[in-house]
């Protein structure tokens, strides 16, 4: 089944989609809280500020934080985490009418199919993460999971939203 693009409620299916990637990027968060993709020293520099800075946006930007309880924390980093979430729940809830194929698997493989291309594929080819064999088995553990329960969120949260009908 194919839903024709004029019958997609574009305002209720992109704002759906905004809330529930943001939603799923807490959840995201939360998960490389209990297993850190990536070491202290190889996190000095995370991918979201090592491709900004790959774009010429200068480090004293892309290492910009903000205090919180004590911590610093990157909040550019954050934008960039978020923005692509947000992105993708928009993609996801408008792909999924459009082609509802990719919500099989209640998202898990559309997740697993990011991590692959960004994390494989596109993030080694630009060098801004080092080439997914030199990568620790850690991080390939911790970001295949991660997609996998981020995308399922987003997924859970659409479906909620369509059987409730608001």
């Amino acid at each position: 089944m194919v839903i024709e693009v004029n019958k997609i409620n574009w305002g209720k299916s992109i704002t759906v989609g905004i809330t529930a990637g943001l939603v799923a990027g807490l959840v995201k968060l939360g998960w490389e809280n209990i297993l850190p993709p990536r070491t202290p020293e190889r996190d000095q520099t995370n991918p979201p500020q090592k491709m900004l800075e790959q774009f010429g946006v200068p480090a004293q930007i892309t290492h910009a934080t903000y205090t919180y309880s004590g911590q610093q924390l990157p909040w550019v980093s954050y934008v960039v985490h978020f923005s692509f979430s947000a992105g993708f729940g928009v993609l996801y809830s408008i792909g999924g009418q459009l082609a509802p194929w990719i919500k099989k698997g209640d998202g898990v493989p559309f997740g697993i199919a990011v991590w692959d291309f960004f994390h494989l594929k596109l993030m080694p080819l630009m060098g801004t993460v080092p080439a997914a064999k030199d990568q620790p088995l850690e991080e390939h553990v911790s970001e295949f999971l991660g997609h996998a329960i981020w995308m399922w969120t987003i997924d859970a949260l659409i479906k909620s939203k369509e059987e409730s009908g608001k």
